[in-house]
């Protein structure tokens, strides 16, 4: 008697006798979940990006064409002031291309008689500084990531926040502490070289480097490689140099690429510790003749944008090729 209230609790049509099949309840349910679930999103409105692009291509094609030329504007638009201050003399009015001549033609002195050598040594100067601030950060930076990759412990966000830190700095205050070190250094133990910068400028570049380097060792199975590596007897340097740095191609490149930007554009430390670099020697030279002055500004600026898109083709080519020789 029992078992037969019980089961009437479940198909009590059947059990009456009426003809009624059983019901799975289960199958109602989720019938009944899968109707009311059509029926939400029958009603719901569609996201705005899905409405653009399903019946206003053109509306979503003219709105990211806008946004584009907006950000262009604002970037190329001072660019375009500077070029025209370059060729066209303030007071007169007079349209003349000699100081993209006195540049291009290595000339020893400017149209108005500015001695040139000066800027030609902030420029070598610049170009090795950006050579041994590149050397300096990658041999800082990569075996002690990947020591952190291979051993995660607290110690990885005390490094991540010191290589943060100099954000947060800046670089006139950076000065007031490197002054006396570099007054040690210059009396004590190299000389007044500006090459020596770049243990300054590898403080300044490492909030960036440190991120395009742990962008690229988050891609890579960082401690199954090194494993795999020193199971087949490699050494620390051969796992460093035949292993993990092949990985990071893109990332080492774009570490380096933006390192070299920003010691070129550097001008405070430089000049604050009386050193000559390319951004000093525009200035100097900008005293005396302003017109080459800004030519050669816009050149580094437009040198900058170059190296920065040489980094993104780079790095799309790269990635073409690892998804090519994955599949």
């Amino acid at each position: 008697m029992g078992v037969k209230e019980e089961h009437s609790l479940v198909t009590p049509a059947w059990d009456a006798g009426e003809g009624v099949a059983p019901v799975n309840t289960l199958d109602g349910v989720a019938d009944a979940s899968a109707d009311a679930s059509a029926g939400a999103s029958a009603g719901a409105p569609r996201s705005r990006r899905t409405h653009l692009e399903g019946e206003h291509p053109t509306l979503l094609a003219a709105y990211q064409w806008g946004i584009l030329a907006l950000v262009l504007a604002f970037l190329f638009i001072p660019l375009l002031g500077m070029l025209i201050f370059s060729v066209r003399f303030p007071l007169t009015g007079a349209w003349t291309a000699g100081a993209w001549e006195t540049i291009f033609s290595f000339s020893g002195t400017t149209a108005s008689g500015t001695d040139m050598s000066l800027l030609w040594e902030g420029l070598f100067n610049s170009l090795a500084l950006s050579l041994f601030t590149v050397v300096l950060m990658l041999a800082l930076l990569l075996p002690t990531m990947l020591a952190l990759k291979i051993r995660p412990s607290k110690l990885s966000r005390v490094v991540e926040f010191i290589c943060l830190l100099p954000l947060a700095i800046p670089a006139i205050v950076l000065v007031v502490g490197l002054a006396p070190i570099y007054r040690f250094i210059s009396i004590h133990v190299f000389n007044t070289h500006p090459i020596w910068l770049g243990f300054a400028y590898t403080i300044l570049v490492l909030p960036f480097a440190y991120r395009a380097l742990d962008a690229g060792f988050s891609t890579i199975p960082v401690k199954t490689l090194v494993e795999a590596s020193r199971s087949l007897g490699a050494s620390w340097p051969t796992v460093m140099l035949r292993v993990i740095i092949p990985n990071l191609r893109g990332a080492i490149g774009a570490a380096s690429f933006i390192t070299i930007a920003v010691v070129l554009g550097e001008f405070t430390i430089a000049s604050l510790l009386n050193r000559n670099n390319l951004q000093v020697a525009i200035f100097q030279l900008g005293q005396d003749d302003s017109m080459t002055a800004t030519a050669l500004a816009l050149l580094t600026m437009v040198l900058g944008i170059v190296l920065l898109m040489a980094l993104e083709i780079v790095s799309y080519e790269l990635k073409k090729k690892r998804e090519k020789n994955g599949k």
